[in-house]
């Protein structure tokens, strides 16, 4: 408990008060971030390597005389082919355009190997842009396929030929050329729009599962350090109960038995017998608490004892007028088989017991009133002494025993009062438990 000037109470805190927490808002990365440009890498150089591959062979076809193609159409494009294929990761929207402007111009001039970049491009668009962006693309593909499969028909009569190929000698139906080019060239750029965007689909579904499961772990690494937390906290508590009230006895029997081993030798032994016993049971169940959090299992468990409920009050009351303080116990009711509750009212009492005994001043008696209700538990423990001085305005802070009732208060959904009284000092508690029971 807090510092406090010889025979001073801590001020009465806020009556009730329930321990409220929220859930810590998780922010992680979204599976939608934008990724960073990624680097040339093995797959493009080989992608690079193939393109060139076919573009080489191809121009070779279409250089064979007499029927030859410009050689400066077959150079140009190729050198904008590695271009395209270079800078598709960091300037994709530059790269689809460019593979689109380079596919129409090998229709017209060229070998006809770009046909491949403008295929690999809505493959890409399909993969990483949502749907309605790749069937967008889709027709600006689909409206450049039909001026491409214009410049198809047109090969070896208005255009160069193409491949080698020679012009045709008799006269050929254009539009139905135009017709088959553009159905080939349709359905090859649906379908591998298709696929890119089933692709990107599972993708992304990937993406999303991978950020819920990276989610989830986070969650529940903040969960578990939670619940430690929470249980350091009910431990330091139990270890301040414990402590605090054993103290509190021994130094009260101890201070009885040096002033009578004189006079009364008999009984400062019998007294200095109490201090050992209550000695020996706080080890007990502080090797008990410690033996929760230890993690070494090399060393032999510890035997886990009940702990304390309501049965056990009048031992504690017995106790407490062992070492000097005269207090007298009236319980009403029955009590409910809830070991936590029990356990608590045992503290609250406890406590409440030890600050008299440790602050009281001219003390002439303690009662302690438990009433066992329907669906409520109220315990009242006031002692008749000698005016409470409190600590000035700027010092006042409640100390962790108070603290710890108020919580244990707060989870039966209860409220407390402690402060001065007419007589003395008063501690006032209400636990309902007949609620709590219903709602787990």
């Amino acid at each position: 408990m807090g510092a406090r000037v010889p025979g001073a109470r801590d001020p009465a805190p806020a009556q009730g008060g329930r321990l409220n927490t929220a859930p810590v808002g998780l922010r992680g990365a979204s599976p939608e971030a934008p990724r960073p440009a990624r680097r040339f890498s093995i797959t493009d150089a080989v992608l690079l390597g193939l393109y060139l591959s076919a573009a080489i062979t191809m121009a070779a076809l279409s250089l064979e005389p007499p029927f030859v193609t410009p050689l400066w159409a077959l150079v140009a494009l190729g050198v904008g082919g590695s271009l395209v294929l270079v800078m598709r990761h960091r300037h994709p929207a530059a790269a689809f355009a460019g593979a689109m402007a380079l596919a129409v111009a090998s229709t017209a001039f060229g070998s006809g190997a770009e046909g491949m970049l403008a295929v690999g491009a809505m493959y890409l668009v399909g993969l990483r842009a949502r749907p309605a962006t790749a069937w967008a693309a889709l027709g600006v593909a689909l409206l450049l396929a039909a001026a491409g499969a214009s410049a198809l028909a047109l090969r070896g009569t208005r255009l160069p030929p193409m491949l080698g190929s020679a012009p045709p000698l008799d006269p050929r139906d254009t539009l139905l050329d135009w017709l088959n080019f553009f159905s080939l060239v349709a359905a090859l750029l649906v379908i591998t729009t298709l696929l890119g965007i089933n692709a990107g689909h599972r993708r992304r579904q990937l993406g999303e599962l991978r950020h819920r499961a990276e989610q989830l772990a986070r969650e529940r690494d903040q969960q578990a350090e939670t619940a430690r937390a929470q249980e350091r906290e009910r431990i330091a508590r139990e270890m301040h109960d414990v402590i605090a009230h054993s103290l509190t006895v021994m130094i009260a029997v101890s201070d009885g038995a040096r002033l009578a081993a004189d006079e009364k030798p008999q009984q400062a032994k019998e007294a200095m017998g109490r201090v050992a016993e209550t000695g020996r049971r706080t080890l007990g169940e502080v090797r008990r608490l410690l033996a929760t959090v230890r993690a070494d299992d090399a060393e032999p468990p510890v035997p886990h004892a009940p702990q304390p409920d309501a049965a056990r009050l009048p031992s504690l009351v017995q106790e407490f007028a062992a070492a000097g303080l005269p207090v007298r116990l009236t319980v009403t009711g029955r009590a409910p088989a809830d070991p936590a509750l029990g356990l608590t009212v045992y503290r609250i009492v406890q406590e409440s017991l030890t600050n008299s005994l440790r602050h009281g001043r001219e003390i002439r008696s303690v009662e302690v009133d438990v009433a066992w209700e329907d669906g409520e538990a109220r315990i009242v423990v006031q002692d008749f002494s000698a005016a409470a001085q409190l600590l000035p305005a700027g010092e006042r802070s409640p100390g962790r025993g108070l603290v710890g009732m108020q919580e244990r208060v707060a989870l039966y959904d209860g409220d407390i009062e402690t402060g001065p009284h007419a007589g003395g000092w008063r501690v006032s508690a209400r636990l309902r438990w007949h609620e709590r029971g219903e709602g787990e």
